[in-house]
């Protein structure tokens, strides 16, 4: 219960801070809001189609020739429709297959039919939604598919914050470090251009509510204020990558904000977590 008493006292501040200035049931929704993005983001869909996991337990049945994809990607409840377009923008132009799975489908897959797959990503949303509408046993499935198994972990914004320890039925795959807000957030910032630094210098990255990572794996890249913003590292015997900003953002997410970097290197740095994540190769610490 330890992990959860700083949470609980981040409540208590923000009920404090708020409690003259909203009803408290919106307080609550603030509360409740750990993660980032919205459902309605808008972001360019490719015509590319991608299977479903159930789709793809199908063809394993009946086509002994069949290929799996090797990444899965998560766009169950929880997850920002923008946010999962954007991902498969990334994955299309890496000419990478990939299938889906919803909360329910997720929720039905075993540990072996995950273990199918070589990575499984969770794109941005809502952190707790996203535990809200898996039953423990998935999220079981999946810490014990990366621990055990091997699968690969790349979670983005929410999914940073779902891949950590988390009282709203979170993955811990990093031994029940949580994660706590970027500074911006607490200053009443809901979405940035920040500057993230890494190896490679420094880029304008799309920030939205998302995890500073401090506690676990090895920093990648950090925020303006040194905290890391990506890690990496083994969880058993899987490999987890972490984001706390969005590289995946596209241009329209850039409305009213001024970026020096331009969209297609943010877009590339993305397309380089994913191949990291996939894999299992460590990126330059920073």
């Amino acid at each position: 219960m330890h992990f959860f008493f700083p949470q609980f006292i981040h409540v208590i501040r923000l009920l404090a801070a708020y409690r003259n200035l909203v009803p408290f049931a919106t307080v609550l929704a603030l509360i409740a809001s750990t993660g980032c993005g919205s459902s309605n983001w808008s972001a360019s869909q490719s015509n590319k189609s991608a299977p479903s996991v159930t789709e793809v337990a199908t063809a394993m049945a009946t086509t002994s020739t069949y290929s799996v994809p090797k990444v899965l990607l998560f766009v169950g409840t929880g997850t920002s429709s923008g946010d999962v377009a954007a991902v498969k923008a990334i994955l299309n132009g890496l000419n990478l297959p990939f299938a889906t799975a919803t909360s329910s489908q997720m929720n039905s897959l075993t540990e072996k039919q995950l273990l199918a797959h070589k990575l499984l990503i969770v794109p941005g949303g809502n952190s707790i939604t996203i535990g809200r509408y898996l039953t423990h046993t998935a999220t079981a499935n999946i810490h014990n598919a990366v621990i055990n198994g091997g699968l690969r972990y790349l979670g983005i914004c929410a999914g940073g914050f779902f891949g950590g320890y988390s009282i709203y039925n979170g993955l811990n795959l990093t031994s029940g470090v949580w994660f706590n807000f970027y500074a911006d957030h607490f200053k009443g910032i809901n979405t940035a251009a920040v500057e993230v630094a890494g190896s490679n210098g420094k880029l304008d990255q799309y920030w939205q509510e998302g995890p500073q990572l401090s506690g676990w794996g090895t920093v990648v890249a950090r925020y303006p204020d040194g905290a890391p913003a990506v890690v990496e590292g083994h969880s058993g015997n899987g490999w987890v990558i972490l984001s706390g900003i969005h590289a995946e953002a596209p241009q329209s997410w850039r409305y009213g904000m001024t970026f020096t970097t331009p969209v297609s290197v943010d877009n590339a740095y993305a397309a380089t977590l994913v191949k990291a994540a996939l894999s299992g190769t460590a990126l330059p610490h920073y």
